[in-house]
């Protein structure tokens, strides 16, 4: 592979509403993991070397994780991910320009 690829330091878990606060709960309640609060109304925790956020989203009936990756050039990686398979969701949420 050409195409570098690297990890960051967030990861969004996407949750149904009928979810959410439970998994709020289990993050603040019984880990008892350090809140991200200066996000407003973005919610997030800190999860080792990583960010953890949990969004609301209503569209979805189980939850998903989103990884943040970065690459140099963004399509070789999309070509490369699209190649192995991968298939790309985004309608899930709208992205700004460049995600």
């Amino acid at each position: 592979m050409n195409t570098e690829i690297k990890g960051g330091i967030d990861i969004a878990m996407k949750v149904p509403p009928h979810q959410y606060q439970q998994t709020l709960d289990f993050y603040r309640q019984t880990l008892r993991l350090p809140e991200i609060t200066d996000k407003a109304p973005a919610t997030g925790f800190i999860l080792g070397p990583n960010r953890l956020w949990i969004d609301e989203a209503p569209g979805l009936s189980q939850a998903e994780v989103w990884l943040e990756l970065f690459t140099p050039d963004f399509h070789a990686a999309e070509k490369h991910v699209e190649q192995h398979g991968v298939v790309r969701c985004d309608a899930v949420e709208p992205l700004p320009e460049g995600f």
